[in-house]
Parts: C-alpha cells; sequence; structure tokens
C-alpha cells in the first residue's frame, strides 16, 4: 500500500511537471533544477555565474530552502527576480511548488529561469519539475563513497559539476577516480571539474549551458 501511495504522487506531481514543461516552452523560457546535498555549493555557483549568464539572459532564480531564505539574499545583489519557497521541513521541491512560484514571475519577460532545489541526495532526484536539465553539484569534500551510494541521484542528471577539486588533496580523495566512478554511473551525462569560488574554472560549464540554452530559446524565437 505504501508504494501504491508513492505511486500515486508521483503521478500527480509529473503531470504538474509536465503542465510547467509546456509553460516553459510557450514562453521560451530554458530551465534548469540544480540539485546538490547542503553545502555542497549551489549558491557559490550561481553566485559566480550570473554576472556571465545576465549578460546574455533574462534570468530569474527560484530558490528552495526549508526555512531561510538566506540563499536568495546572497543572489540580490544581482537585481534579478527571485521567488522564495520555504518548503517548512520538506527535503524537496516538486512541480506543484514550481507551478506556484510561477504565478509571481512575469514570464514574457525571462528567458532563463534556474531553479535551486533544497540540499538533499536522494529526494528531488525522483520529482519532475518540468525542467530541461537536470544539474548535479558533488563536492569533493562529501567523501569518494556518494556517487554510488547515491547513485539515483548521479544517473539521473545531465551534468555532474565536481566542486571544490582546489581541496581534494586536503581531503585525501583520489580525483580521477571519482571521476571515474560517475562516468561508471552516469556515461552519458557531462561532468565538469570546478572550484565554483573561482570564475576561472567555470568557462567550460558556462559554455555547455549556453548550448543548451540556445536549443531551446533559438527555437521558440524560430516559431
Amino acid at each position: 500500500m505504501e508504494i501504491k501511495v508513492l505511486k500515486n504522487v508521483l503521478i500527480k506531481n509529473n503531470a504538474i511537471g509536465n503542465d510547467n514543461r509546456l509553460l516553459f516552452y510557450k514562453h521560451n523560457i530554458f530551465t534548469l533544477n540544480i540539485m546538490s546535498s547542503p553545502g555542497a555549493g549551489k549558491t557559490t555557483l550561481l553566485e559566480n555565474s550570473l554576472e556571465y549568464l545576465n549578460n546574455k539572459y533574462k534570468t530569474a532564480v527560484i530558490e528552495g530552502d526549508l526555512y531561510t531564505s538566506r540563499d536568495a539574499e546572497r543572489l540580490a545583489p544581482y537585481n534579478i527576480p527571485i521567488v522564495q519557497i520555504n518548503t517548512d521541513g520538506g527535503c524537496h521541491l516538486d512541480a506543484r511548488m514550481i507551478h506556484g512560484a510561477l504565478q509571481s514571475l512575469d514570464l514574457n519577460k525571462i528567458n532563463l529561469l534556474v531553479i535551486e532545489n533544497v540540499g538533499n541526495l536522494v529526494c528531488p532526484a525522483s520529482f519532475d519539475l518540468g525542467e530541461h536539465i537536470k544539474v548535479l553539484v558533488y563536492s569533493i569534500t562529501e567523501g569518494a563513497d556518494k556517487p554510488k551510494k547515491y547513485a539515483s541521484m548521479f544517473s539521473n542528471v545531465d551534468a555532474v559539476l565536481v566542486n571544490k577539486i582546489d581541496l581534494a588533496s586536503i581531503c585525501n580523495i583520489d580525483l580521477e577516480q571519482v571521476c571515474n566512478e560517475i562516468r561508471e554511473i552516469n556515461p552519458k551525462g557531462e561532468l565538469f571539474k570546478i572550484a565554483a569560488n573561482n570564475r576561472n574554472t567555470l568557462h567550460e560549464w558556462l559554455s555547455w549551458l549556453d548550448k543548451k540554452a540556445e536549443e531551446i530559446i533559438t527555437q521558440g524565437n524560430k516559431k
């Protein structure tokens, strides 16, 4: 019976997720869902990507957090639309929450939407929000065992950003071994080695993101 309830929840979520996706296509909005464990560096990645993204796109952010708006406050200086979702202890964002947040945005003035999910390596992997791509930020300070321990997350994303590579030697992490394990779990996904607090390490990630965004935005402009 518990499995049936879970299936029903996911069926309803995915239906709303599909509605969100249709809305994004209608307004030519490229949407990415950024996930990670707590403290892996999602917000730092956004802080150091937004200056570049804002020069090319009309960007907005939906921030997921259990109780605070601290991450949204960090992004406020970039002067972009930000909608805060507090889950009151919930471990992930779902499609219904995203649909509600979209009502607070002028979708005609956006063509790139970033969803920063709640920090968790389990639940967010199962919930379709309507995004075009899923991105995982994985900090090597979490330990080399995480890719296989959380294989459902690592295998279900379009890109893995291996973060805090500058700390690999301090944490006694074999970076190449970790990357090989990720490729074994997710051979089709992109893999980028970054230090999110160093913009010089983000060029390949941003170039890839450009290509993915332009595929959606350009298609919409041709209609």
